[in-house]
């Protein structure tokens, strides 16, 4: 059984910082892409933020230049560097990753269970 836990999410001021951390656990041979989402009031899911297995990084538009995805391999935990936040930055943020359980076995998609963000004017 693999598991994603989200952690960091917290009220915070307009022009704030914070920092998301996802942590996988259970049987994982290895972890492909790994990826933020998030998800607005009123709104639907989005995604935020991806890193492939090499490092290799990509952004959407609203967080680009204010936002930081990052991975440590050895905790096989990704991160979201989040700064200059908005008030439209307010949502649940989810991660999710690409994983095999197992050599040679296929890779699933799994998600956690989300964490809070809300940023105040």
């Amino acid at each position: 059984q693999v598991q994603l836990v989200e952690s960091g999410g917290d009220l915070v001021q307009r022009g704030g910082s914070l920092r998301l951390s996802c942590a996988a656990s259970g049987k994982i041979f290895s972890i492909n892409t790994m990826a933020w989402h998030r998800q607005g009031p009123g709104k639907e899911r989005e995604l935020v933020a991806v890193i492939t297995s090499g490092g290799s990084t990509d952004y959407a538009d609203f967080v680009k230049g204010r936002f930081t995805i990052s991975r440590d391999n050895a905790k096989n935990t990704v991160y979201l560097q989040m700064n200059s936040l908005k008030p439209e930055d307010t949502a649940v943020y989810y991660c999710n990753a690409l994983i095999a359980p197992y050599i040679d076995s296929p890779e699933y998609d799994y998600w956690g269970q989300g964490t809070t963000v809300i940023v105040s004017s």
